[in-house]
């Protein structure tokens, strides 16, 4: 008899494990260790759902909600995020699971619960989902396509094969200049824990000024980067030149499955032959393909049929694009419309289509 698991501490954790090793679809962000990181967080609040047969997990699902601004903002910008789609187990020994059954229990419970709490509940899927597609659509979740790049890092000759021309050269130039990548979680091996945290503010100051004036969408707190420091599973990766971070990138780990690129930025464009970016990106590709990764994933590329110069980017580095979208629930469509509206506005897409009326 199935039944459903909607609070952290009903969720035994060896079980958890082992419904990751037995699935076929998982990511990093479903693991007892995101749980943790997004526990430590003032500015999230967890939450995870799962289904059990007896003692035996079949299917999981969690993710945060999270809010911004003061109180109007933080009102408008309430939404429940599921990053990596749930993780749902085959077979318990010979029997198959039905998946017909136990992901509606998954999907109503979240809705249930969340609804209250947040504006929408979203899934960022980056793995295939498109079979379990009809069953989110009958639980009230619509599709939305979404782009993503997912890199072969079985190996460094074949990661190193698919790189393209242009990411090869500016990988030498920046390198022949003098900048270089450093593993920020070597680096707090020979250096003060004060030195490693100021570094990564650098870091971070790069990438508060990408969101703000390109990307135009909220930045975790700093928070959430001092909190990764030491974790086994995050790699930091900065590039440094003449003694200044000039970019960097974050990813975290599910071994023997994914290396996930989850922020990455640089200072592009200032110094001749230096290309910040692209060395930090090859970073986290190549620590992959050394340490037994089959994937780089790069965690999304925009919208089908919109221009988008992260893609642009991300598309030159030899990856496979990929469109596993996003499923969505909406709890409240008028509120919904409202903070979408706010989105627009605030990153210029709705101005920019009055003048081209």
């Amino acid at each position: 008899m199935f039944r459903v698991l909607d609070n952290i501490e009903e969720i035994d954790r060896a079980s958890w494990e082992d419904l990751l090793r037995e699935a076929s679809v998982k990511s990093f962000f479903q693991t007892p260790q995101c749980y943790d990181l997004y526990s430590a967080m003032s500015f999230m609040e967890p939450f995870v759902f799962a289904v059990a047969d007896e003692e035996v997990l079949v299917a999981l699902m969690m993710g945060y909600v999270q809010k911004d601004g003061g109180a109007l903002k933080s009102f408008l910008s309430r939404r429940a995020i599921v990053n990596g789609g749930p993780v749902l187990r085959k077979f318990i020994g010979d029997v198959q699971v039905d998946s017909n059954t136990v992901l509606p229990m998954l999907l109503s419970a979240a809705v249930k619960q969340l609804k209250g709490k947040a504006i929408y509940l979203e899934t960022r899927n980056f793995d295939d989902y498109s079979a379990l597609r009809p069953i989110f659509e009958r639980c009230g979740f619509r599709y939305q396509p979404h782009l993503n790049f997912h890199i072969d890092t079985s190996s460094v000759d074949t990661m190193e094969g698919n790189l393209g021309k242009s990411r090869k050269r500016d990988i030498r130039y920046t390198i022949r200049e003098g900048a270089k990548a450093v593993d920020l979680g070597n680096l707090a091996e020979t250096e003060s824990a004060e030195a490693s945290l100021s570094k990564l503010n650098e870091f971070y100051l790069l990438l508060s000024d990408l969101y703000r004036t390109k990307v135009r969408t909220p930045l975790f707190p700093f928070e959430f980067f001092r909190n990764l420091l030491g974790r086994e599973y995050a790699k930091i990766f900065l590039v440094e030149y003449q003694g200044k971070v000039i970019g960097g990138t974050v990813n975290v780990c599910l071994e023997g499955y994914a290396v996930y690129e989850w922020f990455a930025c640089g200072w592009d464009g200032h110094v001749k032959n230096v290309f910040p970016s692209t060395l930090a990106t090859y970073s986290g590709m190549k620590y992959a393909a050394e340490n037994g990764f089959p994937r780089f994933d790069m965690m999304g590329a925009g919208k089908p049929g919109e221009d988008y110069g992260v893609r642009d980017f991300k598309a030159k580095f030899g990856g496979t694009m990929v469109e596993h979208g996003r499923f969505l629930h909406v709890f409240n469509p008028l509120l919904y419309i409202a903070g979408k509206f706010g989105v627009r506005v605030l990153k210029g897409n709705f101005f920019k289509k009055l003048r081209k009326k």
